[in-house]
């Protein structure tokens, strides 16, 4: 296994932190006090290729292999402070895009692919029900085919881009008695009859990404619109949850990056007691770490990417990369914050909002416990 980045891959990478940095910065502060999304950002990405980067070029795409969307998550992550742009992004890419690419008719692929890597469409997913969190598959939502086409009814909870989305992935029982083999995806648009969003959700953290329950009653859908074949909604899941549990987490790996570069800086600068706070083991040992966890963490990222490049499935090494990553990012954001003392507590300076940022990242794509569950199950437990 060779994770080297080629000469190309290394020049995006930077060119992908250039222009996070120029262009997805400016006002964050006072957008996320408004918890608004930052429309300006999602088209400049868009306009980047970002939107686009795992698609064939035929639907508009970039075509990139699973390494260089790494590379490229983690140098937007260096780069862009606003998280819930991020998020929102990331949701849209690997809950959306590849699902529909993978499982897909061609039908399905013309007629979405090429608006979602513009960014002219918006696309997420909806799993997770008030009562169907972590037990993912305990789903009520249901759909009852009629005909030409199916009805929907249920209630979606938590559901990332949900006021922006023109179009969902909703899952939905089909078949009760088969259990999670009678689970079914389908590609639901805004517009169609018995559609609706809830109130928007305010949050602790990723405050700029919108975030709210979605009401299906009585929601009508062509059956076009049923993504793979009756019962296959598991396999979609599962599989959409490799990509969203590595790429969106390299996001993750870049803002551990910025954040140590930060402290070391802060580190050399700060003196108490008449020489640098560095010097003070307690803080240097904190650096120590942060630095540990993003080279394991890169390690991980770049072996799931590796395995998904040689057609292999990485089930557990993904469940391990998202619940390493997302425990290690909350660490190092704890310890940033500790590390500038007051300042990294005040808002201006940003710290504390990467740590509220940050907390999410053991909940969605699957709760930490629920890592470790995937984990032991495959270890025969």
């Amino acid at each position: 296994m060779d994770f080297s980045l080629t000469e190309q891959q290394a020049r995006f990478k930077e060119a992908v932190v250039k222009f996070s940095q120029q262009e997805l910065n400016n006002g964050v502060i006072e957008r996320e006090r408004r918890e608004e999304f930052y429309w300006d950002g999602w088209k400049k990405c868009a306009d980047f290729g970002i939107q686009g980067l795992p698609i064939p070029k035929k639907y508009g795409g970039l075509e990139a292999d699973i390494l260089t969307c790494l590379v490229t998550m983690e140098g937007l992550g260096y780069g862009c402070r606003d998280g819930g742009l991020l998020f929102a992004i990331n949701s849209h890419m690997w809950t959306c895009e590849i699902p529909i690419l993978k499982f897909g008719t061609d039908e399905q692929k013309q007629k979405y692919l090429p608006g979602l890597c513009k960014g002219t469409l918006v696309g997420g997913h909806a799993m997770t029900e008030a009562d169907a969190g972590s037990d993912a598959f305990s789903l009520r939502c249901k759909a009852v085919r009629s005909a030409n086409k199916y009805i929907l009814n249920g209630t979606k909870m938590f559901i990332s881009n949900g006021p922006i989305a023109d179009v969902l992935i909703v899952f939905a029982v089909t078949d009760k008695s088969k259990g999670f083999a009678g689970i079914s995806a389908f590609l639901v648009e805004k517009d169609f009859p018995g559609f609706s969003v809830g109130k928007q959700l305010s949050k602790m953290g990723l405050r700029t990404s919108p975030t709210a329950e979605v009401i299906l009653r009585d929601c009508e859908l062509p059956i076009e619109n049923r993504l793979g074949k009756e019962g296959m909604g598991a396999a979609i899941f599962n599989s959409e949850m490799e990509w969203e549990r590595s790429c969106l987490f390299a996001c993750h790996v870049g803002a551990m990056e910025r954040l140590l570069e930060r402290c070391v800086k802060y580190a050399q600068e700060r003196h108490q007691f008449g020489k640098a706070i560095g010097k003070f083991q307690s803080v240097s040992h904190k650096i120590a770490d942060m630095k540990v966890a993003i080279e394991l963490s890169r390690l991980i990222l770049y072996k799931v990417a590796w395995m998904k490049g040689e057609g292999k499935k990485a089930p557990v090494e993904s469940a391990i990369a998202k619940l390493y990553i997302s425990e290690s990012y909350v660490t190092s954001c704890l310890d940033a914050v500790q590390i500038h003392g007051g300042y990294g507590y005040m808002t201006e300076f940003g710290i504390e909002r990467t740590l509220r940022d940050s907390i999410a990242g053991k909940i969605y794509s699957g709760t930490s416990e629920i890592q470790k569950n995937i984990i032991a199950s495959w270890l025969g437990l």
